[in-house]
Order: C-alpha cells, then structure tokens, then sequence
C-alpha cells in the first residue's frame, strides 16, 4: 500500500498537527472596565493597596524634591509597609480563590 504524501507547504495556512483542534479564543467579558470592576468587587483589597503603595510614593518624592529628607525616608518605608500590604492581600485573594467550591 502506497503511502499518500503530505500535502504542499502554504504559508497562508496554520500547520495540522494530529490531534490537536484549535479553536479562536473568544472572550466573554465586555472588555477590561468590566474585568477590572468584576475583579475589584471579588478583592477590593488589592486596588486600596495599589492606590495606596502609588500615594505613598508620590508623597515621598514630592518630600524629596523639596528636601525634607526624613519625611522623605519615611514615606519610603511607608511605601514598603503599602507594597507589602497589596502583596498580603494578592495572596490572600488567590487562597479564597482556589477554596472556593467550583461551579
């Protein structure tokens, strides 16, 4: 029995690889508002962090710029305190996450 031999290179088409179906990712979300607020609603801790981690920081270079030093290094420890904070609560999230029972 012959084999058949396999069909000629077209750069136009996606390779055929045996077994393998690809599908287009579609997406069911409205776009990245909808995400964001759907996100924000299951751990409202981690944006409060973000916004404070940003707060902080811009403070303590506004205090650095005008040359107050100590309030300046301590708006950076502040900064650390806020980052630790949203990493904490990013943690927290993916834990609840994955106890929660699926659908």
């Amino acid at each position: 029995m012959a084999q058949s031999s396999p069909p000629p290179f077209d750069p136009t088409r996606p390779p055929l690889i045996e077994g393998f179906t690809p599908t287009a990712f579609q997406d069911t979300e409205d776009g990245f508002r909808n995400k964001f607020l759907r996100k924000t609603r299951e751990n409202p801790l981690v944006p409060l962090g973000c916004l404070a981690t940003a707060g902080v920081l811009t403070y303590g270079l506004i205090c650095f710029k005008k040359g107050n030093t100590r309030q300046s290094q301590m708006m950076m420890r502040a900064r650390i305190l806020a980052q630790g904070f949203t990493v904490a609560a990013l943690m927290v999230g993916v834990v609840v996450t994955a106890l929660k029972p699926q659908k």
